[in-house]
C-alpha cells in the first residue's frame, strides 16, 4: 500500500524536515526506492544538493509526496515485458503512457547522448500531477480543463510575478504552474513543444508537456543515465532534496515495471478531485519545521494499495479562472457596400468573475439574419481562443450582394452564457455619378420606336461603379418633376406601357443599356430621368416629331384675262 505524507510538501523551512521524515520512512517501510540506487548501481548523495543549473522549471511549486506502492512489481528489465494487470495506483493512464514514451523516442532521435529514460518523465508526472488527474485526458491528450499550482504570491510559496499576462494560468499578477507536468509561464515559454503536432504548444497537452519536459531534463549536456546528471536535472525542476528523494523513488519503482491502465482511471491525488486546480489559490498555512506532515496510517487487512477518497465538496476554480463572460472589445459600427469587406472587425474580451481578462476561452462567432455575407473563407460559424489580453478578433466579414441588415454573435463555446450580438448592414453599391456614353440627338416619330439605344455609365470616385442600381423614370418638365402620363415610355414583360423602370443595373463596365423606348403620338419634347443608389442623376431629352415630307411647290398663278383695252370713247355724234 502507498505510504502517503499529507497531499504535498511545501517549500521553505519545511522542505528538510519533511525529507527526513520520507526517507525514514521508506528505510523503515522497505518500499521500493527506500534505497534510492540509480540503475547503474550508483548509490545517489543524500546530504548535499547539487547547485542548480537552470531556474526551477516549476518555480519550486508544491508537489504530491505519496509514495510508491509497496507491493512492487518484480519484473526485470524497463521498459518491456510489463505487467498486464494491477492496482490503479501503480499503472499509468494509456494516453499519458504513450506520451512519455513517445518524447522518449523523440528526444532520442535529436539529442541521444541525454539518454532520457520515460520512467523518469512518468515520476514526475506522478509527482507534479498524479499522471494528469489520472489519465483525465481527451483524444488528443489535451486535459479535460487546466491543471493549476497555487499562486505564487510568496505566501507559503515562492514570489513569482506575473509573465504571461495570464495567458497560461489566467493569472495577470502572479505565475502558477500550469499542466500535467506543471510548468511556470516563464519556462514554458522558453522550452514549451508541439509534442502531439497539431501546430500548438499547450503545456494542459500531455503530448506537448512531456516532450517540453523531456527537452528541458536533457538540458546542458546531461547525460541522464549518469546519477549526478540525473539529480542535477530534476532538481533544476523543483529545488529541493525530498522532491529529488520523491521523484526517484517513483523512477525506480516504474523502471521495475508497471502497466497501462484505460484513461480516466488513475488514482486521483488527494485534494484535486475533479477539480481544474491543484489548490485553491489561498495557500493553507506552511507547517511548522518541527511539525512535518504525518504519514497517514495504512488501511487494515492492506495488501495493496487504496485509491484516496476523493473529497465530498470538489474544489471550485478560482475567480481569476472563473468565466463569468464574454463583452465587447470596442467594435465600432459594422457597415459595408455590397460586395466589400467591412473595414471593422468584430472583437470581444472574455473576463472573468474579477472582472479581468481571461486567456483561452474558446468563442464561436456566427452569422445570422437573412444575408448572403460571411466571414473570410465563406464560413458563416467560426471558433477561435481568445489570446493574453482576454481578446480575440473575428476573421474578416464580407458583404453580399443582397442589401440590408443582419446580426452577428459571440458566444463562449459551450456556455450557457449570455451571447454578445452585433448588427452589420450592407448598402447597395453606389454611383456619384452617371453619363451618356454618347450625345447623340434621339428622336422618334409619333407612334414609332426610338432607333437609337440609351446607354449610360457609372462611376464613383471616378472608379467604374459596377452592380450599382439604377432607376429610369420619363419625367414632366415642371418645377417639381413627377411620372409623366405621356410621351415617351417603356414597355414591361407583358407589353403593357410603363415609364418607370426599376431593379436595372450596371455591369461589370460600369454601363447600362435602357430597354427600346417607344414613342406616344404626342409630339414635343420629353425628360428621360436617370438616378443612382448614391444619388447621381442625368436627365436626358427625348423629342417625337413628325418627319419632314417632301415640300409641294407653290400653286401658279391663274392665267388672268388679259385687259381690256381702253374702250375707245364713244365716238363722238356729228354735230348736227
Amino acid at each position: 500500500m502507498a505510504a502517503q505524507f499529507g497531499r504535498r510538501l511545501r517549500k521553505g523551512a519545511t522542505t528538510t524536515a519533511v525529507a527526513a521524515v520520507a526517507v525514514a520512512a521508506l528505510s523503515a517501510s522497505g518500499a521500493p526506492g527506500a534505497s534510492l540506487v540509480t540503475e547503474s548501481g550508483d548509490q545517489q548523495a543524500t546530504g548535499t544538493t547539487p547547485p542548480p543549473d537552470d531556474s526551477a522549471a516549476t518555480g519550486n511549486s508544491p508537489y504530491y509526496t505519496d509514495l510508491p506502492p509497496l507491493n512492487t512489481p518484480n519484473k526485470p528489465g524497463t521498459s518491456t515485458n510489463l505487467p498486464v494487470t494491477g492496482s490503479t495506483e501503480s499503472g499509468i493512464p494509456a494516453s499519458i503512457l504513450a506520451a512519455y514514451k513517445k518524447a522518449e523516442g523523440t528526444v532520442a532521435g535529436s539529442d541521444a547522448a541525454c539518454r532520457l529514460p520515460w520512467q523518469l518523465l512518468a515520476a514526475i508526472g506522478k509527482v507534479e500531477s498524479g499522471q494528469a488527474r489520472g489519465g483525465r485526458v481527451d483524444a488528443n491528450g489535451t486535459t479535460f480543463s487546466p491543471i493549476l499550482g497555487p499562486v505564487l504570491d510568496g505566501r507559503g510559496f515562492a514570489m513569482i510575478k506575473d509573465t504571461d499576462n495570464g495567458a497560461y494560468d489566467g493569472d495577470s499578477t502572479h505565475d502558477r504552474a500550469v499542466g500535467p507536468m506543471q510548468f511556470i509561464p516563464s519556462t514554458w515559454a522558453t522550452w514549451g513543444q508541439d509534442g502531439n503536432g497539431d501546430g500548438r504548444k499547450d503545456p494542459n497537452n500531455i503530448y506537448d508537456a512531456a516532450l517540453a519536459a523531456g527537452r528541458y531534463l536533457c538540458a546542458g549536456s546531461r547525460d541522464l543515465s549518469l546519477a549526478t546528471d540525473l539529480d542535477r536535472a530534476v532538481l533544476s525542476y523543483n529545488h529541493s532534496d525530498a522532491y529529488l528523494r520523491t521523484v526517484r523513488s517513483w523512477f525506480d519503482y516504474y523502471k521495475r515495471g508497471t502497466h497501462e491502465i484505460p484513461d480516466g482511471t488513475g488514482a486521483v491525488p488527494p485534494g484535486l478531485g475533479g477539480g481544474a486546480d491543484r489548490d485553491s489559490g489561498s495557500p493553507s498555512p506552511s507547517p511548522s519545521p518541527s511539525a512535518p506532515d504525518k504519514p497517514k496510517p495504512s488501511k487494515p487487512g492492506g495488501g495493496g494499495s487504496t485509491s484516496p477518497t476523493p473529497p465530498t465538496t470538489p474544489p471550485t476554480t478560482p475567480p481569476s479562472r472563473t468565466l463569468a463572460g464574454v463583452e465587447n472589445a470596442g467594435t465600432g459600427t459594422l457597415t459595408a457596400t455590397a460586395g466589400d469587406a467591412f473595414a471593422e472587425r468584430i472583437k470581444v474580451r472574455a473576463k472573468n468573475s474579477l472582472g479581468g481578462p481571461l486567456a483561452k476561452v474558446s468563442v464561436t462567432f456566427t452569422i445570422a439574419g437573412d444575408t448572403d455575407a460571411a466571414f473570410d473563407g465563406g464560413k458563416n460559424a467560426v471558433t477561435l481562443l481568445t489570446g493574453a489580453d482576454g481578446t480575440v478578433t473575428a476573421p474578416v466579414l464580407k458583404a453580399g450582394e443582397k442589401a440590408g441588415k443582419f446580426t452577428v454573435r459571440a458566444v463562449a463555446t459551450g456556455r450557457s452564457l449570455p451571447p454578445v450580438t452585433y448588427t452589420a448592414t450592407v448598402t447597395a453599391r453606389q454611383a456619384d455619378a452617371i453619363a451618356r456614353t454618347e450625345d447623340k440627338a434621339l428622336t422618334a416619330a409619333p407612334g414609332a420606336e426610338f432607333a437609337d439605344t440609351v446607354e449610360v455609365k457609372a462611376t464613383y470616385k471616378g472608379k467604374i461603379a459596377a452592380g450599382v442600381a439604377v432607376t429610369a423614370t420619363m419625367i414632366t418638365d415642371a418645377e417639381k418633376p413627377a411620372e409623366n402620363d405621356k410621351g415617351p415610355y417603356f414597355k414591361d414583360a407583358d407589353g403593357k406601357t410603363v415609364r418607370t423602370l426599376t431593379e436595372l443595373k450596371t455591369g461589370a463596365d460600369g454601363t447600362l443599356k435602357l430597354p427600346k423606348i417607344y414613342a406616344d403620338d404626342t409630339a414635343g419634347t420629353y425628360k428621360l430621368r436617370l438616378t443612382t443608389e448614391g444619388g447621381a442623376t442625368v436627365v436626358i431629352e427625348l423629342k417625337i416629331e413628325a418627319p419632314e415630307t417632301p415640300g409641294t411647290p407653290e400653286a401658279s398663278e391663274t392665267p388672268g384675262t388679259p385687259e381690256a383695252s381702253e374702250t375707245p370713247a364713244a365716238s363722238e355724234t356729228p354735230a348736227a
